[in-house]
C-alpha cells in the first residue's frame, strides 16, 4: 500500500491518424514507464469503442482508461502529458484529449456522458462545459476532439467484457507488411475456441487477428479470459520480433458456446495480480 497516495482515473484518446501511431500503444508506453515508478494499477486498461458512425474516426474509435495509485500524482501526470506530445500523431490530424480525475470514485455524471457518447455525436463545447462543471484537469492537444472519447472512457461502467490482447511492433517495422503464420492462427483458434474467438475465418480462409494499417499493432486476440488471450498469443508465430503485448478490458461481449477449453477463474486471476498488475505478464510483457 502506498502511502499518502492519491487514485487518479486517466482517460485518452484521439491520439492516432490514418498516417500512423495509437491510443493504446500510447498507452503500452505509459504503462511500461508507471511500471518503474512505484505506481499501484487498480485495475486491468480499459479499452473502450465509442460511435462507430462519427465521421471523422481514424479506426474503431477507440479510447483507453488507466486507474492507478501514486504518492506524486503531479509528477505521474506531468510525465504523460509528455507522452502524449511524444506519441500522437498531431502532424496528420490527431485531437489528442487527455483527462485526469482524481477521486476514489468516479461521479453518475461521468456515466450519464459516457453512455451518451456510446451512440451519440458530442460537440467539443458540450465537453469544455462538462470539464468546467466538474473541476476536471484535462490536457488536449489541436482542437481538443479527443476530451469527448477521455471523458466517456473514465465514465465507462462495464456491465459484461471480454479481454483483449495487443501485441505491438518495434518501432523499425511501423508502416511495413504484417507477415504471421497463417497455420499458427488456425491452430491458435482451433485450440482455444471458444475461450478465444473471430481470429481466423475458415470459409474464407482469411488471418481476422492482423489490422492492415500503419498503425503500431501487430496483431490482436479476443478472448473470454485474460489467461486465454496470452495463451493463444503463445501459438501465434510472426516473422518479426515484436516489442510486447498488453491486456486490455475490451467492453463488446460475445455469447459463444463453452466447450473444449477449461474456464478460467477471472476473479482468483484478479486477486494473484492485484498488487502491481501490470508487471506481472498476465498484463504485461515487454520482450
Amino acid at each position: 500500500m502506498l502511502k499518502n497516495s492519491r487514485i487518479i482515473h486517466i482517460g485518452i484518446d484521439d491520439t492516432d491518424s490514418p498516417k500512423g501511431m495509437c491510443t493504446t500503444f500510447l498507452s503500452y508506453e505509459i504503462v511500461k514507464f508507471l511500471e518503474k515508478q512505484k505506481v499501484e494499477m487498480l485495475d486491468y486498461p480499459s479499452l473502450i469503442r465509442f460511435n462507430p458512425n462519427i465521421p471523422w474516426k481514424t479506426r474503431g474509435n477507440g479510447a483507453v482508461r488507466l486507474t492507478i495509485k501514486t504518492a506524486n500524482p503531479q509528477k505521474i501526470k506531468n510525465k504523460i502529458k509528455q507522452f502524449v506530445i511524444n506519441y500522437s500523431d498531431i502532424k496528420n490530424g490527431a485531437n489528442p484529449g487527455l483527462v485526469f480525475y482524481q477521486n476514489k470514485s468516479i461521479p453518475p455524471a461521468f456515466q450519464k456522458f459516457s453512455k451518451l457518447a456510446l451512440w451519440k455525436l458530442i460537440s467539443r463545447k458540450k465537453a469544455k462545459q462538462f470539464i468546467s462543471e466538474n473541476k476536471i484537469e484535462v490536457f488536449y492537444l489541436g482542437n481538443g476532439q479527443g476530451l469527448i472519447g477521455a471523458i466517456g472512457a473514465i465514465g465507462y461502467k462495464f456491465s459484461d467484457h471480454t479481454f483483449e490482447l495487443l501485441c505491438y511492433r518495434k518501432k523499425s517495422q511501423f508502416g511495413k507488411k504484417r507477415v504471421v503464420s497463417k497455420d499458427s492462427v488456425k491452430k491458435m483458434q482451433s485450440v482455444t475456441f471458444p475461450e478465444t474467438f473471430s481470429s481466423y475465418d475458415n470459409k474464407n480462409d482469411r488471418v481476422l487477428i492482423t489490422p492492415h494499417g500503419p498503425d503500431p499493432v501487430f496483431y490482436g486476440i479476443r478472448g473470454e479470459t485474460a489467461k486465454s488471450v496470452i495463451f493463444a498469443s503463445n501459438i501465434v508465430t510472426a516473422d518479426e520480433k515484436l516489442d510486447g503485448y498488453m491486456v486490455f478490458f475490451f467492453q463488446l461481449k460475445l455469447k459463444v458456446k463453452k466447450s473444449g477449453v477449461e474456464s478460467i477463474n477471472q476473479q482468483k486471476l484478479l486477486k494473484q495480480h492485484k498488487i502491481l498488475l501490470l508487471v506481472t505478464k498476465f498484463v504485461l510483457e515487454v520482450e
